[in-house]
């Protein structure tokens, strides 16, 4: 049976500072991220399955997507774990200051977003790849078969 790809794009808002970076991305800066996420896997060909055609639908991966990455990171500012600045913005009560414990770049970001999203695939369903826009002409991508 024929392998398929499907992907859906995604766009949200995150902030992040690179502590500890030489450059002005040390600062808390915002961007408008677009994250493409690519499934592989074959048609459904069970006549009895609803998703008949289908490798999964779009919406249940929307859904993962929307659980495990955009509900916590939309909106979010992200630091790393070890930021200075961590301690002193939660103790003023800033409303959702993510922490991850790696430093928060477009190239960081796609391999945990990859173990996020392929844990929850259905059978038969693989990740193939992301790519993550940080601004309109730079992006990171990260492909399975890189990542074995």
């Amino acid at each position: 049976m024929a392998l398929i790809r499907l992907t859906k794009e995604f766009h949200f808002e995150l902030a992040h500072a690179l502590e500890g970076y030489d450059g002005a991305c040390r600062n808390i800066h915002g961007h408008s991220y677009i994250l493409y996420v690519t499934v592989i896997g074959s048609p459904i060909s069970s006549e009895a399955d609803p998703k008949l055609g289908m490798i999964m639908d779009f919406g249940d991966l929307k859904k993962i997507v929307n659980e495990k990455i955009l509900s916590r990171f939309d909106h979010a500012l992200l630091l790393s774990q070890k930021s200075s600045m961590l301690k002193t913005l939660r103790s003023e009560n800033f409303a959702n200051v993510e922490s991850l414990p790696f430093q928060p770049t477009c190239e960081n970001l796609l391999p945990y977003f990859a173990e996020q999203i392929s844990s929850q695939l259905p059978n038969g369903v693989k990740l193939h790849h992301l790519k993550l826009n940080e601004t309109a002409t730079s992006f990171a991508e990260w492909y399975a078969s890189d990542n074995p």
